[in-house]
């Protein structure tokens, strides 16, 4: 069976399946980006939309209004599960008409707390765009569930560290604040800035990436933060999700420890822009079900394949690729791993069970050891 044959028959192109899927999620972007503008106070993010505009904003909405519907509609005709078709018209009717063609941006009220929402909108459907048809054209896992056991717990992840960028913003600056805030700093930062443009992005991603290094093998070494850190291990299913599952303890000393490099560098406001969105991608990317071959390149940059090592069940190979940017930090520090063409068996933990469900992740390390004592206090993970 050709490679085109086998994938029509896996998704089954054709029947209206996968459009029911992408009319429900079209839709429900949709609502969601409605009620923004309807109420931008509390769910819009400042920083945020100064990267877009409302004009901009206007013609996705009617256009993701529009493709929900289409979609929704080639579900109805063509296939005989047509439940989810007919939902994803319905939320895009009903957004239609509480005002979804016809709203318009206005000025903002500034208000001291808000949620994220349409960082997460807008980036949920960057995301999806780009790497579902890659996991689908070129998984790695084919036999893979779209829709396994762990997706809708990992979308919870990826929904609030979106909608509490506000708080986890604040958190993750505030010990950089404290401790270099008084060091009149001036001086280095406009030189920084003052590099060429190529050499300042470099710097940001290379000082970083050496923090986020060690912040990673800590939490990988130490008996009590391995615990919250092995939340993120804990999926046995990769995929562009998948990188989302990270306790708030976690994602506190990590973030907080790699703001120090870009607040005391003071790299300018567009290298800093560069680095978020190349890292939001390029985190998704490397936890992806994707077999997606960069040729040499994965010598120079974390791949999917460099990382599931990092994920992987094989304890002879644990303590590997904590890099998450640059294969050669790993290289410098005696943690590199990369076979040719071989990947790890599975993903996941042998040594420990976490419950299912967001809620119970979250509490489950302050109370309970998921190791069953194995790592005692003063020992280290071999992971």
């Amino acid at each position: 069976m050709s490679t085109i044959q086998s994938f029509v028959k896996r998704y089954a192109i054709g029947k209206g399946i996968v459009s029911g899927y992408i009319s429900v999620f079209l839709s429900l972007l949709a609502f969601g980006g409605l009620m923004c503008f309807y109420f931008p106070e509390i769910f819009t993010t400042p920083e945020f939309r100064e990267v877009y505009t409302a004009k901009s904003m206007k013609m996705l909405l009617t256009l993701t209004i529009i493709v929900a519907l289409l979609f929704g509609l080639s579900n109805v005709l063509l296939s005989t599960e047509r439940k989810r078709g007919i939902l994803g018209i319905f939320i895009a009717s009903v957004t239609i008409v509480i005002g979804g063609f016809d709203v318009q941006g206005r000025a903002v009220e500034k208000v001291n707390w808000h949620l994220g929402l349409d960082w997460l909108l807008l980036d949920l459907l960057l995301m999806a765009i780009i790497f579902i048809p890659i996991e689908m054209i070129f998984p790695k896992r084919e036999e893979q569930d779209r829709f396994h056991t762990e997706w809708r717990t990992d979308l919870i992840y990826f929904a609030i560290s979106h909608l509490c960028i506000q708080f986890f913003g604040v958190i993750t600056q505030e010990p950089a604040v404290v401790f270099f805030g008084k060091m009149n700093l001036e001086a280095f930062q406009f030189w920084i800035q003052s590099l060429p443009l190529a050499v300042e992005i470099f710097l940001a991603f290379f000082i970083t990436d050496v923090f986020q290094y060690w912040a990673h093998r800590i939490f990988h070494s130490n008996f009590y933060l391995w615990r919250f850190h092995a939340v993120h291990h804990s999926t046995k299913t990769m995929d562009w999700l998948a990188g989302s599952r990270t306790h708030f303890i976690d994602i506190f000393f990590t973030r907080s420890i790699t703001f120090i490099p870009l607040y005391v560098c003071g790299f300018s406001p567009l290298v800093f822009n560069v680095y978020i969105v190349v890292i939001a991608i390029h985190a998704v990317f490397i936890h992806a079900n994707t077999r997606l071959n960069i040729g040499l390149l994965k010598y120079l940059f974390t791949t999917p394949q460099y990382h599931h090592w990092h994920h992987c069940v094989e304890e002879d190979k644990y303590g590997k690729n904590f890099a998450v940017f640059f294969p050669f930090i790993d290289r410098i520090f005696g943690t590199y791993y990369l076979p040719e063409n071989e990947w790890p068996k599975g993903t996941g933990l042998n040594e420990a069970q976490f419950p299912k469900g967001y809620t119970k992740q979250l509490v489950y390390p302050f109370k309970n050891n998921p190791f069953d004592n194995q790592l005692g206090e003063g020992k280290e993970s071999s992971r």
